[in-house]
């Protein structure tokens, strides 16, 4: 799942960033209630210890990430974060009782926060439970406090594509486009998708209309160049090599085409 894979690395990155910007907060020396003293101090240490088990966890170094996230836990267990990077590190440990249960934690503890939503769908997809992820997902894109909706939607047709369910997977990409026409990795999403219909003709027309009016990507234009190939159209298999040329020049996609392009 490439798509979900992304979402996933990005999902550590935004709960790494979120970690080390939030701040201490201060008693500003109000002496009245001793008892708020100590719950600040717990929560102070609890952060800091997120920030490392964060960073280890980052590092792959999960050991340390485990100790210093688990102690975390114990100092906050109100934190939806940490019950959140707690499911990231037990899934790399593959502990999947765990992974659900600090999730779910999560959720509970941030109904309304859709990137943790989002995180857990992935997870779910990724271990085979489609009907769950999904649902997650749209919970995720229908949240108005999520910024990129679009993305949820095209999480939930990698995550049916994968599942054979391809059908349920264009309308997925169809409705990120419709929300976000210039989303590059949708239309890569929705294309390929066409290709392995078989719908070659469509595919190329949907590629094609997108080009005309949004910025390409080097694996637009190498799915451009696949499809001409698959139609056996040299001319516009060379339109779309010549745009890797000039604007992707040494990029992954444009050596793949040039190794595997026809002499004749």
């Amino acid at each position: 799942m490439r798509n979900a894979r992304l979402a996933l690395l990005a999902a550590l990155a935004v709960l790494l960033a979120a970690c080390v910007s939030s701040g201490d907060s201060k008693n500003n020396g109000n002496p009245s209630s001793r008892f708020k003293s100590e719950e600040t101090e717990a929560e102070k240490a609890g952060s800091l210890n997120k920030q490392l088990g964060t960073v280890y966890l980052r590092q792959g170094n999960l050991a340390l990430a485990k100790e210093k996230l688990e102690r975390a836990e114990k100092y906050n267990p109100r934190d939806p974060e940490i019950h959140s990077v707690l499911a990231l590190l037990y899934e790399r440990l593959d502990i999947p009782k765990e992974v659900d249960s600090h999730y779910k934690t999560a959720i509970r503890l941030a109904p309304d926060n859709p990137q943790i939503l989002n995180n857990y769908a992935v997870y779910l997809c990724k271990s085979g439970r489609t009907d769950e992820g999904v649902k997650r997902f749209m919970e995720a894109a229908r949240n108005p406090l999520y910024r990129t909706p679009e993305l949820a939607y095209s999480n939930a047709g990698v995550c049916l594509r994968t599942a054979k369910r391809l059908d349920e997977a264009g309308n997925a990409f169809a409705r990120a486009l419709q929300i976000r026409p210039n989303f590059a990795e949708g239309m890569f999403q929705s294309v390929d998708l066409d290709i392995e219909r078989g719908q070659i003709a469509q595919g190329r027309d949907h590629l094609d209309k997108y080009l005309a009016q949004y910025e390409a990507t080097a694996d637009l234009l190498a799915l451009g160049v696949k499809m001409s190939r698959a139609q056996g159209d040299r001319v516009a298999e060379e339109k779309y090599t010549r745009r890797l040329r000039v604007e992707f020049a040494g990029s992954e996609q444009l050596r793949s085409v040039e190794s595997t392009r026809n002499p004749g």
